[in-house]
């Protein structure tokens, strides 16, 4: 099918889309969810075929984890499924209501943004993820994953669409683009497509966002820090930053850095480092670090890297203040922690730490639509405007004001003897 028509076709389904009821959607969620657990075996094979190719064309190891997709991963996001199901309907709420004069009443009443572009790395899960939150929030989706993911991603599109319309969703509300040139031509079609949620490197991010007029909702790297402090309980500080680095290190919400305030240094160090050790996680370090703890040296350029790997970068510093300010400078203002007992401390951390998700004694690796309960999520935003952290059912959702008259004009609120609005906020849902 030509661009143009795939994304005309997407815009048109989207708009039925976004009128179709709560229920109907559940059950088309409940179909999705029975169709992978059914089709489980061929999803597999599919699954094995890109491992295969991955391998033989010597994907890196953190991309390869990534692209397993196994009866785990497909249990996982058949869950996944069930709790969005549970999750109240984000279409249709009222957020603002006002009574401007008798027999005229305003609403500002959610609804689903349109169309949904996103591009993502070579994670079949988070096509799943992606395409039943778009359904659940009301939105068309066209999607673009990594092309050696490209025969799970095939399948699991086709399961989806086919189970979902057979449930009473409209045809072609969920599309999938094959080759690396479709990106070009999907970033020009500012006509039909209304948001694109790019997930990626910076640089591949910056890159989108400088070539369309669309919208982009940023989704980039995860250079995420825990910052020890001088007031930290080490037992928990050691917890929380061995979870952060190695729970699973091929994600944007895995530790890339650790700063450790200098006067808890000579303590706590030499712990995390036998933790670590035994994760077979490598060590590199500040000269501050090295006088303590036997490890490789840390590059300027380690500061800024992400490395979805067992590596992780230590500098001391010699306060908050320089703990902030390193976090600001090379972070990618994504999830930072700090470990403290100081009330003081943590209030400064959290403001200050100019990041869209910041913790106080706990781990990185919470920052996750799943685990914030807003069903997964799209992408993970370091925007600072409409959507911010994960990216959930909330995130992809926008507005409309709707105006309810009684054959009311503007003349009669012009002039001398003008009449005057009321203004008085309503209480009550928007309904006909």
């Amino acid at each position: 099918m030509d661009l143009t028509v795939l994304a005309q076709s997407a815009k048109k389904s989207g708009i039925r889309l976004s009128a179709v009821n709560t229920e109907r959607k559940n059950n088309a969620l409940k179909a999705i969810a029975q169709a992978l657990r059914r089709n489980a075996p061929d999803i597999i094979r599919a699954n094995e075929m890109d491992v295969e190719k991955a391998k033989d064309g010597k994907l890196a190891l953190p991309l390869l984890k990534r692209l397993i997709f196994g009866e785990n991963k497909i249990n996982d996001v058949c869950s996944g499924i069930e709790d969005l199901i549970k999750l109240d309907d984000p279409v249709g709420k009222t957020l603002y209501a006002i009574q401007m004069d008798k027999g005229l009443e305003l609403y500002k009443v959610s609804c689903p943004i349109g169309v949904i572009g996103v591009i993502f790395e070579s994670r079949p899960d988070a096509l799943v993820q992606i395409s039943t939150l778009c359904l659940k929030s009301g939105n068309a989706v066209i999607l673009k994953g990594g092309a050696e993911a490209a025969n799970t991603n095939s399948i699991l599109a086709k399961i989806i669409h086919d189970s979902s319309v057979e449930a009473g969703l409209p045809e072609n509300w969920i599309q999938l683009l094959q080759t690396r040139s479709d990106v070009e031509s999907m970033l020009k079609l500012d006509k039909f497509i209304d948001l694109i949620v790019p997930r990626g490197s910076y640089q591949f991010v910056r890159f989108i966002m400088d070539s369309t007029n669309i919208p982009v909702l940023g989704h980039s790297e995860g250079i995420c820090h825990v910052y020890v402090d001088n007031q930290a309980d080490i037992d928990m500080a050691v917890k929380v930053t061995a979870d952060s680095k190695t729970q699973y290190v091929a994600v944007c919400n895995a530790a890339e850095t650790l700063l450790v305030h200098r006067d808890i240094a000579e303590k706590f160090l030499p712990q995390i480092k036998t933790v670590l050790a035994a994760r077979n996680v490598e060590l590199r370090g500040c000269e501050k670090t090295r006088k303590i703890i036997d490890i490789k040296p840390a590059a300027e350029a380690d500061w800024s890297t992400e490395y979805l790997a067992e590596i992780l970068s230590i500098k001391v510093v010699d306060s908050l203040d320089e703990a902030i300010e390193h976090i600001n400078t090379y972070g990618s203002h994504h999830t930072d922690a700090i470990v403290t007992q100081n009330h003081t401390a943590a209030a400064e951390f959290l403001e200050l730490v100019d990041s869209a998700n910041v913790f106080l004694n706990a781990s990185t690796r919470f920052s996750d639509g799943y685990r914030y309960g807003l069903g997964a999520e799209v992408g993970i935003s370091t925007n600072k405007i409409h959507a911010r952290g994960p990216v959930g059912l909330e995130g992809l959702m926008i507005y409309k004001w709707k105006l309810i008259g009684s054959g009311n004009i503007v003349a009669d609120y012009t002039g001398a003897n003008a009449k005057q609005f009321t203004h008085k906020k309503l209480k009550k849902e928007f309904h006909l």
